[in-house]
């Protein structure tokens, strides 16, 4: 039985301010483009609603085919959304159109909870998502006919105050228009690429047909959807480049698919990220049950897991929110903790199932890694045994394995096991060869982030330091407590020094005379590890702390062993041996890519004098 609708109704809806619809003109959201959003998400609703009423036997006749319309009329200034789904009688209009704190999804979950476990399928945004159209229209108009045997059509009109009209309407077809008349301030909307560029973005994948122009704009069955056994490596492949066209393949996926003690679904990509710290906010789209929420998930996401591209989409994030809302939300933390347990057991099973095949991504994938080291503590638990060191001979080993090879050879006088590394081969190649020469295995750490991932190495390794090659001289990086022997006497040593400080003349260089092997540089340049490391994160960070601000101090190391040296001692011209200090020193400059402009072309033209 249905209640019949008066010719015309008038009356006011129920609100707790008459100031409301300002409210909802102004702050409702930041975005006022989110009402196509809203009004298309209530009708895939509606179609959904009548879907589900068919599989109880409460629908006796054809669905037929299911659809949202969006149509235009730049002429009459309006924008109609139209669907056949469920509708409305007059009462339902009254109960959840004019008394804005009720909801109806709310209402037919109540109804039908002894009769699906499939509730995640209902979105219900009556309710303020339906006034979400005031932000836009200066008139919103209701045509709707209910699904209910006899039912008549209504009419419900609003002119964004808190009076209404009900009254009857000339519709023949079960389902709902929404009519905006868009008000002079808004009237962007009234264009097709526009619209269409709204519906790109929230439509894209709904599961009921959307159409605009003509078009089809939405895939109702994206592969999220599906069970990973109906899906080929080339259908993943072929949605990233549905989501992402300008972008390289990925290098592996995760499906995620889980029911308790939260819902979610979607897909995961690994990027091709190599050494660039890129944090694409944008690549992970949030959606609500197939509606596009929002690509600004970083309080759904570990911060680390920014760099991954692609889906994730759970009814248990509700669709209008506030970011402080989804950090206070106990789902989203639940879930935040899930994807990051989910990737960290993906990339372990990769790493076990196919080593060479793990290596051999590793370049493009430690980055991420080693942020994810940095900053859960959870990620670290499992990914210290898959993240992989690699040395300068591109041979890769976990940290086990690495400790393994080199404790014997590094371990100094302390017992900590000393492991170098180079953060780039090509300037730093002579303390490379030095190191190597002498039996030591050297690391590559050029990552942007390796000064920080290896101090976080230091604090969770035990009896582990890290040094870079040109730290200091290797005596002194790995101090056994073995001293060489010197050809120079100690006065020697004291003459040399101060010729040294004479020439040179630079508060911030501090000469020392130590004994080396001959076959070492005359003289070498060192950077003291932990300043020189302190002033590298503060500049990856952009802090502007002592460190960064702070002249970098460097060690000249003169080898009181090498015959250049013993010839600078010997020499008695003092412009002579003026000349052979600063053409030894600029050497090492040079050694260390620090010899550049009129420094640089004073020690070529040295040079070529001398030939």
């Amino acid at each position: 039985m249905t209640t019949e609708t008066p010719q015309t109704e008038k009356g006011q809806i129920s609100i707790h301010t008459e100031n409301i619809f300002p409210i909802i003109k102004k702050f409702l959201y930041s975005d006022h483009e989110i009402f196509l959003r809203e009004l298309v998400s209530n009708a895939v609703d509606a179609t959904q609603k009548l879907r589900q009423l068919a599989s109880f036997g409460e629908f006796g006749h054809e669905l037929g085919e299911l659809k949202v319309t969006i149509s235009l009329d730049e002429e009459a200034k309006t924008i109609t959304v139209s669907d056949n789904g469920i509708g409305m009688t007059a009462d339902e209009v009254k109960k959840y159109i004019n008394q804005i704190a009720f909801s109806g999804a709310s209402d037919f979950l109540e109804k039908y909870k002894d009769k699906t476990d499939d509730k995640g399928q209902i979105i219900g945004h009556f309710g303020l998502g339906f006034y979400s159209a005031f932000m836009v229209a200066s008139t919103v108009e209701i045509v709707t006919k209910s699904y209910r045997e006899a039912s008549e059509s209504v009419r419900w009109v609003c002119d964004g105050s808190t009076e209404f009209e009900l009254t009857t309407a000339e519709r023949s077809e079960r389902g709902t228009d929404i009519i905006l008349h868009i008000a002079p301030d808004s009237e962007e909307f009234l264009n097709k690429d526009r619209i269409q560029h709204i519906l790109d973005k929230y439509a894209r994948f709904l599961p009921t047909t959307v159409e605009f122009d003509g078009k089809v704009v939405n895939n109702t069955t994206p592969i999220w959807t599906k069970s990973p056994s109906e899906l080929t490596d080339e259908d993943y492949k072929t949605f990233y480049r549905e989501l992402y066209p300008m972008s390289e393949e990925p290098l592996f996926w995760i499906h995620l698919n889980v029911d308790y003690p939260f819902n979610l679904t979607g897909i995961l990509y690994f990027p091709r990220i190599k050494n660039e710290l890129r944090f694409q906010r944008e690549k992970i789209q949030l959606y609500s049950r197939q509606v596009f929420i929002t690509d600004e998930v970083k309080d759904v996401v570990p911060d680390f897991l920014m760099m991954l591209h692609g889906v994730i989409d759970s009814p248990d994030i509700p669709l209008n929110v506030s970011r402080s809302f989804l950090q206070a939300d106990s789902n989203v933390k639940k879930i935040n903790g899930y994807i990051t347990r989910k990737v960290a057991d993906k990339l372990n099973d990769l790493f076990n199932a196919d080593r060479k095949a793990f290596e051999e991504k590793f370049d493009d994938i430690g980055l991420f890694i080693k942020y994810g080291i940095l900053s859960d503590d959870k990620f670290w638990e499992k990914a210290k045994n898959f993240v992989l060191l690699k040395n300068t001979a591109g041979e890769y080993a976990t940290l086990d394995e690495y400790r393994e090879k080199v404790q014997a050879n590094q371990t100094d006088k302390n017992e900590t096991v000393v492991m170098l590394y180079t953060s780039d081969r090509k300037q730093q190649d002579a303390y490379v060869e030095s190191a190597v020469r002498r039996g030591y295995d050297v690391l590559l750490m050029d990552n942007v982030i390796d000064a920080h991932f290896i101090n976080a190495l230091e604090q969770k390794l035990e009896k582990v330091h890290f040094q870079r090659v040109d730290a200091d001289t290797l005596d002194k990086i790995i101090d056994k407590g073995l001293n060489n022997e010197s050809v120079l006497s100690e006065d020697d040593k004291t003459k040399l020094k101060e010729v040294f400080d004479q020439v040179l003349d630079n508060k911030m260089l501090n000469v020392s005379i130590e004994a080396q092997p001959t076959d070492e540089l005359p003289v070498t340049i060192t950077q003291p590890e932990f300043m020189r490391r302190m002033k590298d994160m503060s500049a990856l960070s952009g802090e502007q702390s002592m460190y960064g601000n702070f002249p970098m101090m460097h060690n000249v190391v003169v080898n009181a062993n090498h015959p250049l040296i013993g010839r600078i001692l010997a020499e008695t011209d003092g412009d002579a041996q003026k000349a052979m200090v600063k053409q030894v020193y600029d050497l090492a400059l040079l050694s260390q890519n620090m010899l550049t402009g009129a420094d640089l072309t004073a020690f070529v033209r040295r040079t070529v004098a001398q030939l």
